[in-house]
């Protein structure tokens, strides 16, 4: 009896001390630590208040002139982690099908989300992009048109009446006005609903409340936020925001389920007068819930792909935040770039006046060089998305684009990387790499677009040579829906106003943590804004 008493210690023993290894010191005798980077300065949050914090363009750049493309830093908890700027690395990362997003992005997602297409990884993954794909490619995009047309026409009169009232002259915020279109056109386009929320701002409706309660403000990295997130039976513990947040995810959850029903019963008449079928080729319609649900319901998807009414919902969340964060802060940035080149901004203009019309087809707008070249350049130099960050699976040999220098001196021709250990992926550093896009890439030039650098094919992107949309199986899948409806909005309002920066772009920052917002330094606690001088354009 003794002896098997030993016995079953020892093996709980071993057990424990496997466990112990596997999940927590093999992740900390990581690999990554032969390469060079900055001291740690917090024991728990790493360095990643370094590397959010307002401006953080400063550090990739501090980091690359010092220790090159690849980095070794602390992630929190001080996890090890792997910086990147090189294209190489990054196609691997995002195409290797190893890395995949980190539970403690995937988690606070989740709680606002769902387990949607932002959050979910493989298997899960997978079944829903195939269920979405339809409602986002070419034809359907192109139906959605009009509603990009319509509401950056309506923002137009929006500031149209400001400057009126203004005696022809006024400073204005663009973002307010900018955030709020393109969540209307998400809002129709996503799901057949009027958010007004350019139009009505006495009374905003409900789902526009709740949105802007949950996505108006970017809260700090908080330890106490980390602790209620990941750990469910704290939720006593939980702060005003995340307190906040629970309720207007409450009554998104609600709106949307209503929305479903609503899309199911008129599709459920639609068919009344069919055969009662409907094949994936035959999926019709004009707002991406609709499509989804078409699509789910189509009879050549086998059982097991389809989404449950939860995964359909959690899409709702995700239309609103993928398609109105993402496309307002790049179409802010846009202006400010133009506002600084001013023949830019007449090229441009001299363009869009040319056209043959004031409410372009996707095809008109496709076939306006320099507006293409102009966003192609903010995407590049402004991406919205400023970083992304991705955990290995397991053990993995990263390929570089050249020879890596460790911290002893020693030439590396590939980088050894731990399981768990993370890899924040720089889209900035890699979309303004002089070795790539020359000395000038910190310039705002459209013109570069004629004749892009052969280095720019190495990017893995799904659109425009950068990671503007990111890449692998991870892409934006909304990358058409945004493009189009940023030329749309470009195209109306550069056409009818001019754009004069009102502050010192030497004020000019960035807030948000993996968003790049644009706000001012001096009045950081006002959050986005980027205030202009803007008059209506006159023929000469």
């Amino acid at each position: 009896m003794v002896s098997l008493v030993c016995s079953l210690t020892y093996g709980l023993g071993a057990m424990a001390v496997f466990v112990l290894w596997r999940t927590c010191i093999s992740l900390y005798l990581s690999p990554l630590r032969v390469l060079r980077g900055p001291p740690c300065p917090s024991p728990f949050y790493g360095h990643v208040h370094h590397i959010f914090r307002a401006g953080n363009y400063h550090t990739a750049q501090k980091w690359v002139a010092e220790y090159g493309n690849n980095v070794f830093c602390r992630w929190l908890v001080k996890i090890p982690c792997l910086w990147t700027a090189d294209p190489q690395a990054i196609r691997h990362v995002l195409q290797s099908g190893n890395f995949i997003k980190p539970w403690e992005f995937r988690l606070p997602a989740a709680r606002v989300v769902g387990n949607s297409v932002l959050v979910a990884e493989g298997e899960p993954h997978k079944a829903q992009r195939t269920i979405l794909n339809p409602a986002f490619g070419p034809a359907q995009v192109r139906e959605l048109v009009p509603i990009f047309v319509d509401k950056s026409a309506e923002l137009r009169d929006v500031w149209m009446e400001e400057i009126s009232a203004q005696s022809g002259c006024a400073r204005i915020n663009v973002i307010a006005g900018l955030k709020k279109m393109t969540l209307d056109v998400i809002g129709l386009a996503g799901f057949d609903y009027d958010l007004q929320a350019l139009r009505n701002t006495d009374k905003p409706n409900e789902l526009y409340k709740a949105f802007h309660q949950i996505f108006n403000v970017t809260p700090p990295v908080s330890l106490r936020r980390i602790i209620t997130d990941s750990v469910p039976f704290l939720g006593f513990l939980a702060d005003e925001y995340t307190l906040a947040t629970r309720h207007a995810r409450a009554v998104m959850q609600r709106i949307g389920h209503q929305l479903i029903q609503q899309k199911k019963a008129a599709i459920m008449r639609e068919r009344a007068g069919t055969s009662g079928e409907v094949e994936t080729k035959d999926v019709h319609g004009r707002d991406l819930l609709t499509l989804l649900i078409k699509a789910n319901m189509a009879t050549d998807v086998p059982d097991a792909q389809r989404l449950t009414d939860e995964q359909v919902l959690s899409q709702i969340p995700t239309f609103l935040v993928a398609g109105h964060e993402t496309t307002s802060t790049a179409a802010a940035w846009c202006l400010y770039a133009l506002s600084h080149n001013r023949g830019a901004q007449e090229k441009l203009r001299e363009e869009l006046l040319a056209a043959p019309t004031v409410a372009p087809t996707m095809d008109d707008l496709a076939a306006l060089p320099y507006l293409d070249h102009v966003l192609r350049e903010t995407m590049r130099l402004y991406a919205p998305v400023a970083l992304m960050i991705r955990a290995a699976q397991r053990d993995d040999v990263i390929p570089t684009s050249e020879p890596v220098v460790d911290r002893d001196g020693r030439v590396l021709h590939g980088i050894r990387i731990g399981r768990g250990n993370r890899v924040i992926i720089s889209v900035l550093a890699l979309n303004r790499s002089s070795a790539i896009w020359g000395e000038d890439a910190l310039e705002f030039r459209p013109e570069r677009w004629d004749n892009p650098p052969e280095g720019a094919s190495n990017i893995p992107g799904v659109w425009g040579n950068s990671l503007a949309f990111s890449g692998g199986v991870h892409a934006c899948i909304g990358f058409r829906f945004s493009v189009v409806e940023l030329k749309a909005l470009i195209f109306t309002l550069v056409r009818a106003f001019t754009f004069e920066f009102a502050a010192d772009p030497a004020d000019v920052t960035t807030i948000g943590m993996f968003t790049q917002r644009p706000a001012l330094q001096s009045e950081v606690a006002k959050g986005a804004q980027l205030p202009f001088l803007i008059r209506p354009y006159v023929v000469a």
